[in-house]
């Protein structure tokens, strides 16, 4: 009996102690990329919408946020950046989808998206070369220890995830995947 109660005890107690960890979810994606992210150019035909993104439990010390879309299987030695977006302020929890074009006026206003590797700003879908294979697509929230990195819009991703690396507290993933029909 005294172990039966030691037990309770035990499992009380620390079901009390465990964390929340800061979590990434969406409504829009999850393994898979759907035809309303993919691309709309450079032989893709997709609709081009960044996919609606909030997250949880987001550290005490947070000043800021920042999200990237990242290719790592982007067959140019050095991945691929579809989507760069910093100073997102320390109240938002959730970016709407489609906030990743510029002209829909979705994104938070202090927010900045920058550069990316197709060289414009915003939102870039996944468009992989033909016949290329699954390339694995990582949407992460960082929490930053800054209110802003001290950057402008014209920043490659390169000197953002500099940034991005020195002042982050926590950060989060979604990984999805896409491949180009072979047709």
């Amino acid at each position: 009996m005294r172990a039966i109660v030691f037990s309770i005890i035990f499992v009380l107690t620390s079901s009390g102690l465990m964390a929340q960890t800061f979590t990434l979810k969406s409504k829009d994606v999850g393994g898979q990329v759907t035809e309303a992210q993919v691309f709309n150019s450079f032989g893709c035909v997709g609709k081009n919408i960044s996919p609606q993104l909030y997250w949880e439990n987001a550290p005490e010390n947070t000043q800021s946020f920042a999200i990237t879309m990242y290719d790592p299987d982007a067959p140019t030695g050095s991945g691929w950046w579809h989507w760069v977006v910093f100073d997102i302020p320390k109240n938002v929890s959730e970016i709407k989808s489609n906030a990743g074009n510029l002209s829909s006026k979705l994104m938070p206003q202090q927010a900045i998206q920058s550069r990316t590797d197709f060289g414009g700003y915003g939102y870039g879908g996944p468009c992989p070369p033909q016949g290329d294979g699954f390339h694995k697509y990582e949407i992460t929230i960082y929490a930053l220890s800054v209110d802003k990195l001290g950057l402008e819009k014209d920043a490659n991703p390169a000197l953002v995830g500099f940034y991005l690396n020195s002042k982050t507290i926590e950060k989060a993933t979604i990984t999805m995947y896409f491949k180009r029909d072979e047709n």
